[in-house]
């Protein structure tokens, strides 16, 4: 389909909003009319007002003139004098691919990259060009397959996608502004009813009477009718555009294959969102370490360090690159399935060009390491950028842990101060073990319904992992609050806590996982019938229980 036929469909689908407002209006004026004619004034100046309170989210839609613009992500946006390797190459690839290049490169911390354009006369007449590169993709991939990234994003460019995007996205504003205005005035309603039928339900408490069950699902059913007419609209309105948006898509790719060749396309395609899940884990596991110690990196690493992680699990993360999703992120996403846009890449005619940009795409930027750097300040927070800088990562990761573990409250913390009354330590907990009531203790933390319920064996199934989850942590915390743990840093795999010997004991001869030593004496701690003794072996500051106090507490 063509930009003409594109953009007249376009136009037919936002005319078709405004139609649907214009015939419900005359819909409610014709009501009114009728029941002018018909109906006793009393109850007419009743439906008169239901009229006009329906009648107001309708107008207010039909009269959003202006739209919306897309929030900015942050970003730091570099000049051609920043960056001139990158400037050259997407000038080129804007030559290579037949569209005028972007006047605006802003570089941000996601793994995407997109295009924009604000064109006037809703996309009939040209405007401004962004063009948006996440620097992660720059660290996970080759100079070739980012050339692809470009060539396709660019693509939009040529196919007049991006001028056209104006009247999509304004007519998906109106129809979804009005469908949230409907369903907040059917909350309200619903929120009113059920507030005068509780404050009647309190009355009729107060004189002995019985209360009526609250029921508001006949509240707001007006305004949920109509909110349901535009959702039936919105999805003809989605369906619409979204088999365009996926041809757009295909295009983009083929134009991309034929500029950067094949491989390098279908790689990429395949590589990206293997690098949106590293990423994902990255924030989760490191960058976010240290946010409850108010703790960053050294300058440069906070996404330095993803780079860094990417080499250390080289391997695994190759391995990934051979699953790819088969299913759209949702109905209505405007991306084809990977899968599907791998296989057509695919299948295009080999070009023999396997050997063309092997090198790093972060080598496009005149200086890596000063970009990194730069990019913090403009993507991370004024709160943020005042917390302390560690020296490097294992710093990072002690200080954290450290933090993490003086500050523990879990679940069994705040059942145990419930079920004692007093301030939950891992003493009490393990005399609380002792005198068999561990499992009356477990009834106290948050239970499925199913948990609940459950007896015996069955309870105790249900509610062993998390005490053991709870009480490995709470013992963690008695060595960290002895300065008895070093915390192992590794890219490859998860933090170690590591056994420190205590003052004037000698180093022990292997270098030993807390983690191993605990896991065996938690489970002790937490069986059918629990055992402490090897678990207070282990602690650095309470004795073995001379009396070995363990008693059958199945009971």
């Amino acid at each position: 389909m063509g930009a003409t036929l594109r953009a007249l469909r376009a136009l037919l689908l936002l005319a078709g909003f405004y139609l649907l407002g214009v015939l419900l209006l005359a819909a409610l004026a014709g009501i009114d009319y009728l029941l002018y004619l018909h109906a006793p004034s009393a109850v007419a100046a009743k439906l008169y007002l239901v009229s006009v309170l329906l009648a107001i989210p309708l107008v207010r839609g039909l009269f959003m003139l202006r739209t919306p613009k897309a929030e900015e992500p942050p970003g730091l946006a570099v000049t051609e004098a920043d960056e001139p390797a990158l400037w050259h190459t997407v000038r080129e690839l804007a030559d290579r691919t037949g569209t005028r290049a972007p006047s605006r490169i802003v570089l941000t911390a996601e793994v995407n990259a997109a295009v924009t354009e604000d064109a006037r006369l809703l996309g009939l007449l040209p405007g401004p060009r962004r063009l948006y590169l996440g620097v992660p993709l720059l660290q996970g991939l080759t100079e070739a397959q980012l050339r692809s990234v470009l060539a396709h994003e660019l693509g939009h460019y040529s196919n007049a996608d991006t001028r056209l995007a104006a009247l999509t996205v304004r007519g998906r504003a109106q129809i979804l502004r009005t469908i949230g205005q409907f369903e907040e005035r059917a909350g309200k309603t619903a929120e009113r009813e059920r507030a005068r039928q509780e404050k009647k339900n309190a009355k009729a408490a107060a004189k002995g009477r019985k209360t009526s069950e609250v029921d508001t699902r006949h509240a707001g059913l007006t305004y949920r009718a109509m909110a349901r007419l535009y959702t039936a609209y919105a999805k003809l309105y989605f369906r619409a555009t979204l088999a365009g948006a996926r041809r757009q898509e295909y295009a983009a790719d083929a134009a991309a294959a034929s500029i950067a060749g094949r491989d390098a396309t279908a790689s990429a395609l395949r590589e990206i969102p293997v690098l949106d899940a590293a990423f994902g884990f990255y924030t989760h596991h490191y960058l976010t370490l240290g946010e409850n110690a108010a703790l960053l990196p050294p300058r440069g690493e906070v996404f330095g360090g993803f780079g860094r992680m990417l080499s250390a699990r080289q391997l695994e993360l190759a391995g990934l690159c051979t699953e790819l999703p088969t299913e759209p992120v949702s109905p209505y996403d405007s991306h084809p399935p990977i899968a599907d846009r791998v296989h057509r890449v695919e299948a295009l005619p080999a070009d023999h060009r396997t050997d063309e940009g092997r090198g790093a795409a972060l080598g496009l930027l005149s200086d890596p390491d000063r970009t990194l750097a730069a990019l913090e300040d403009a993507a991370l927070s004024d709160d943020v950028r005042r917390w302390r800088r560690t020296a490097d990562w294992p710093e990072l990761l002690d200080g954290s842990m450290t933090a993490q573990l003086a500050g523990l409250d879990t679940p069994l913390h705040r059942a145990l101060a419930l079920y004692t009354k007093a301030r939950p330590t891992l003493p009490a907990l393990l005399d609380l073990i002792d005198e068999g009531r561990l499992w009356q203790l477990a009834r106290r933390l948050p239970l499925s319904d199913e948990a609940a319920a459950a007896k015996g064996r069955a309870f105790r199934e249900f509610v062993r992992p998390a005490l053991a989850e709870s009480l490995h942590r709470m013992a963690l915390a008695e060595f960290s609050a002895h300065a008895r743990l070093r915390w192992e840093f590794s890219w490859e795999r998860s933090a170690t806590a590591r056994l420190l010997p205590a003052p004037g004991e000698p180093a022990p001869a292997t270098d030993t996982d807390l983690s191993d030593l605990l896991a065996p004496a938690v489970a002790a701690a937490v069986a059918d019938h629990p055992a402490t003794a090897p678990l207070r072996a282990l602690l650095p500051s309470a004795p073995t229980d001379p009396a070995n106090r363990e008693t059958d507490s199945s009971r």
